[in-house]
């Protein structure tokens, strides 16, 4: 695991050659000319009157968070952060104020104190409605670099760098990360709770911990044009709504780049809705850091099992999810994109559309409806109803294939797939052909969850009302498995299929099937 370390130096000498960590002389002397106009309509504040040194060296949170609440006292307006970089403990953000972040200056998590003492602030106590229901991690928001709570009005923009090098991930593992748990640490670069008209712009974002963002109970949230190159999660959008997440770029190896939730960690459940993701890539098969700096150096071979980077609603989801559009995304060596409710939360009314996905490590789409119910007693089973997907291409995906799996007793409902493409590795043995997967109504929501599938496309189990239409299956290496393993189905319209040579489909227990224009295959209709 050696290349993890290597992975970090290689970032520090890449950001210290790009002037990133020490200005050039003369810049931290002068207030950059390119500067963001002020929430209360005054001229931006240098954080530097404050006492900021923005020389690496010294602690400058209590300089920042001076002027943050002097500026904040006065009714709000912008901090602007010269280039320069500004060593911190946690900032605390305030209502009506932007940081705003000059091309070179990097705000950088500092070291947490060896000793305890000092460092970030503590974790605020847990409500104790949500205890037992989520972990740590998405129960606190004040252990973190930069945080806000119950605010409004509040931005960080700019082009400069929030490094989260002092930052933990939350697990207590791997020392190479710097991962420390307890008293004066911190695991989250951004984390916002309660909060609304929350705008995050034009900065990029490096080794953000346990989450590079945070959000839970933000309503009114854009995030646009984000470059994050992170360790663990990027972007966690939970019991959140009217969120839209543009332009942006996520490399997460280690975890998932773009997850909506809807915990209980607010004490109830609350409904992720309005939601839009669009003109986004995600990846996991970068070494962090590496683009940031430029150089796209790749995860050994053997870390591909590993990979994540994808976008996935869930897994927390004791409110569900309401209303989504994913579109015009981009999937390079991931996990693919997951829709998922397990905690009892509806999902319903998503479209996605003009998706391209390279190396997808599991299969393309993941969608399931489970039982976990990680929540409160009496909670009945969720829903997940009302899904198209369409113009999706997928090219050298895993053996794995697409799956749409519910619950015998609470199936998928209204599922349409239209003008898609799913090009898998093939290669299967032929007993991969004759497996029954296990249910696993109670496991944790996963691709993986049923161990090998008996499809090379598509996998579906426990649906009613499931509309296809021109839809190609590819496999790059011959598979004896049929394109399609439907199982307990009502309604299943295929229209214009191209499917690999031998058997089309498997079907068991399906009501009301039809087939039309499958090439090589004649009509079929079971009433």
């Amino acid at each position: 695991m050696l290349f993890h370390r290597r992975a970090a130096i290689g970032t520090a000498f890449a950001l210290a050659g790009s002037g990133l960590l020490h200005p050039a002389p003369g810049i931290g002397a002068h207030p950059a000319r390119a500067q963001a106009p002020s929430a209360s309509g005054g001229d931006p504040v240098d954080v530097r009157r404050f006492g900021a040194r923005g020389d690496g060296l010294a602690i400058d949170s209590p300089a920042i968070n001076r002027a943050i609440e002097e500026v904040a006292a006065a009714g709000g307006g912008t901090i602007h952060f010269p280039a320069g970089t500004y060593r911190s403990f946690t900032i605390r953000l305030r209502s009506r104020i932007t940081l705003h972040l000059a091309p070179g200056a990097v705000i950088l998590a500092a070291d947490a104190p060896a000793d305890g003492q000092g460092g970030y602030d503590l974790a605020e106590e847990q409500d104790p409605r949500a205890v037992g229901f989520q972990d740590f991690g998405h129960s606190h928001w004040r252990n973190s670099l930069i945080w806000g709570d119950g605010l409004h009005d509040i931005a960080i923009t700019g082009e400069g760098l929030i490094w989260g090098k002092g930052l933990g991930r939350g697990d207590g593992k791997d020392n190479w990360l710097q991962d420390p748990t307890g008293p004066g640490t911190a695991n989250k670069a951004i984390a916002l709770r309660n909060c609304r008209n929350v705008l995050l712009r034009d900065f990029r974002l490096l080794e953000g911990g346990w989450f590079a963002l945070l959000a839970t109970g933000v309503d009114n949230l854009t995030i646009d044009n984000l470059l994050i190159d992170t360790n663990r999660d990027g972007l966690d959008i939970d019991c959140c709504k009217n969120v839209r997440v543009t332009n942006c770029t996520v490399n997460a190896p280690y975890d998932d780049a773009i997850c909506p939730k809807s915990s209980f960690a607010l004490g109830y459940a609350r409904v992720t809705e309005n939601v839009t993701i669009s003109d986004c890539l995600v990846t996991g098969n970068y070494q962090v850091g590496a683009v940031l700096d430029g150089s796209w150096r790749r995860m050994p071979a053997d870390f591909a099992p590993l990979i994540h980077g994808r976008i996935k609603f869930g897994t927390e989801t004791n409110g569900g999810f309401r209303n989504i559009t994913i579109t015009n995304c981009l999937f390079e060596d991931s996990r693919g994109l997951a829709l998922e409710t397990v905690d009892g939360g509806v999902l319903e009314d998503v479209t996605i559309s003009n998706i391209a996905m390279r190396g997808v490590v599991h299969g393309p789409f993941f969608l399931r409806l489970g039982k976990r119910m990680r929540g409160p007693a009496g909670v009945p089973v969720g829903s997940m109803k009302r899904i198209a997907i369409s113009n999706l291409v997928s090219s050298g995906a895993s053996q794995l294939p697409a799956v749409i799996a519910g619950l015998a007793e609470r199936p998928i409902e209204d599922v349409m797939i239209s003008d898609t493409l799913l090009h898998q590795v093939g290669g299967a043995s032929a007993a991969m052909a004759a497996l029954d997967p296990p249910e696993n109504e109670l496991g944790y929501p996963e691709a993986t969850m049923f161990g090998d599938l008996p499809a090379t496309g598509l996998f579906a189990r426990h649906v009613r009302g499931l509309t296809i239409s021109n839809l190609e299956v590819q496999v790059a290496a011959p598979d004896p498995r049929p394109a399609m393993w439907l199982q307990d189905m009502t309604g299943v319209d295929l229209h214009r299929l191209r499917l690999p040579p031998g058997d089309p489909w498997q079907i068991r227990r399906v009501r009301g099937f039809s087939a039309a224009l499958v090439r090589g295959v004649a009509d079929r209709r079971i009433d």
